[in-house]
């Protein structure tokens, strides 16, 4: 005995016909958009209207993929400009120290210049360092008596008179600048001739002329040098530059400010000329420190009336 659907239930062609009639519609239709593109403006219209649809969808995606691709930028930028800085630093360290070894090389060829000019040996020195006690002007040079450096011998720089050496030790040696209070230095005025002893001056990094008379033949701007009356410094070795003349009526002397052409600020290559400090005899009205450098001023006032 065989069952079926009820008579309610059996309506319409079977499913196997629906499948196959849409299959053979299906097929149809792919070979006629094949060949004539029959279902483009259909599927165009299709698009539109689901374009919205899948902006919406894909937007979580988007932000995503934009913040992460915000931080990886940010962080591809911070190692670039890290790298950029390095190099910026590299190259200005380069070109810090060509110009560095440019600046010595041409101290050096003035310096070697200057060694064949002077009549004494000299011997080529690094300054090491300044001294740390704020009241005087002293540096340390990096040859001592080990090379053949003496007390008093004048060290001087391509520029002119720097100092003297006052004390040695075995691998370094101390200089007293000539802007140091305690130095005196025999120097006359290249325009005239006009003698005179330089002092360090009480203003820093300076040097005064004294016992000069107020109505001495002096003016701003004129060149002093050495007068070799010390028997250490050679003849004409610049010394400094008139900045200034105090004229006191009330006074017998004129206050010369002087402007040192030589030191350290300008130049660490310096040149100690290998001299024996000349003895010291009683008609100076000086003494001798351990440099051999006479100092006073009855020896001052001499050199100045000179």
């Amino acid at each position: 005995m065989e069952y079926g659907p009820p008579p309610l239930f059996n309506q319409g062609v079977s499913a196997r016909a629906r499948l196959a009639f849409f299959s053979v519609v299906a097929a149809l239709l792919i070979v006629i958009d094949a060949q004539v593109n029959a279902l483009d403006v259909i599927r165009n219209g299709v698009e539109i209207l689901l374009y919205p649809f899948q902006r919406v969808l894909l937007w979580p995606r988007d932000v995503v993929g934009d913040f992460a691709g915000y931080f990886i930028s940010l962080s591809d930028l911070n190692e670039e400009n890290a790298r950029l800085r390095k190099i910026a630093v590299e190259q200005s360290q380069r070109a810090q120290l060509a110009g560095e070894l440019q600046l010595q090389n041409e101290q050096l060829r003035k310096l070697a210049g200057l060694r064949e000019r002077v009549s004494p040996p000299a011997q080529l020195v690094t300054a090491l360092y300044e001294s740390r006690d704020p009241f005087s002007h002293k540096i340390v040079i990096d040859h001592g008596s080990k090379d053949g450096i003496l007390p008093g011998g004048p060290v001087i720089d391509e520029f002119g008179v720097v100092g003297q050496v006052t004390r040695i030790f075995p691998m370094t040696a101390e200089v007293t600048l000539l802007t140091d209070k305690e130095q005196s230095l025999p120097v006359q005025i290249s325009r005239n001739g006009l003698r005179a002893v330089a002092f360090g001056g009480s203003e820093p990094m300076t040097l005064e002329l004294r016992f000069l008379p107020s109505n001495a033949d002096i003016q701003s701007g004129d060149s002093v040098v050495t007068s070799g009356l010390d028997g250490m410094y050679p003849t004409d070795m610049p010394v400094g530059t008139v900045t200034r003349i105090d004229r006191d009526v009330k006074d017998q002397f004129a206050r010369v400010i002087l402007k040192p052409v030589g030191g350290m600020s300008k130049s660490r290559l310096l040149l100690v000329l290998l001299v024996n400090p000349p003895p010291v005899t009683p008609a100076t009205g000086g003494h001798e420190d351990a440099s051999g450098s006479v100092r006073g001023d009855r020896a001052g006032a001499k050199a100045a009336r000179r």
